[in-house]
């Protein structure tokens, strides 16, 4: 069985509050996410409180597999609004249940993340020793890595970001508008 952990436990210090709660359109950022993740009909967490802070997002990896009753868990970061359902199944279809998969965008392993619980000990070997990026995760766990869209993986941490998000999604917005109009009305329109 795969659960989804959104994290959301960090300290958003680049945005000066809380990334999660941020709007973007009708929801917050957190709730695309999971309007995202709901398309994979998959048990969904938000990890809120890492139970080890100020490790970055090792902390929220560590919590969830620590309190998670599933096999393995997809983990996603509560500032990616615009990882679609789409490649969240793509993605899981590659996880073949026992080895690490890890999102690669740009040459850097990241999001979306797959871990079987069983991986656990490994996490907490990093923690302690305070290697807490996740591309060192990914290779001492030996993951297999997917290729994952820059677009797709746009995530929220300062002020600026969160302007060139509302940019993008209004025009998405409009696109997906203009995209509904019967093509009768747009002919009407146009005359």
């Amino acid at each position: 069985m795969l659960e989804i952990a959104i994290l959301a436990g960090g300290l958003s210090s680049r945005m000066g509050r809380t990334k999660s709660r941020l709007r973007l359109g009708s929801r917050t950022l957190a709730g695309h996410v999971r309007h995202n993740a709901a398309e994979l009909k998959l048990p969904v967490r938000v990890i809120r409180k890492d139970l080890v802070p100020k490790c970055g997002p090792l902390g929220g990896v560590y919590s969830a597999l620590k309190t998670t009753r599933a096999e393995a868990v997809l983990f996603l970061p509560c500032d990616t609004p615009f990882l679609s359902g789409a490649l969240l199944r793509r993605f899981v279809a590659e996880f073949e249940g026992a080895r690490a998969l890890f999102g690669i965008t740009q040459g850097k392993p990241g999001f979306p993340i797959i871990l079987p619980r069983s991986l656990l000990p490994i996490v907490e070997q990093q923690i302690e020793a305070g290697a807490f990026a996740l591309h060192d995760l990914a290779r001492v766990t030996e993951a297999h890595l997917v290729p994952v869209p820059p677009d797709e993986l746009f995530n929220i941490n300062t002020p600026a970001d969160l302007a060139e998000a509302r940019t993008r999604y209004s025009s998405t917005q409009k696109r997906h508008k203009k995209s509904r109009i019967p093509r009768q009305e747009r002919l009407v329109k146009r005359r």
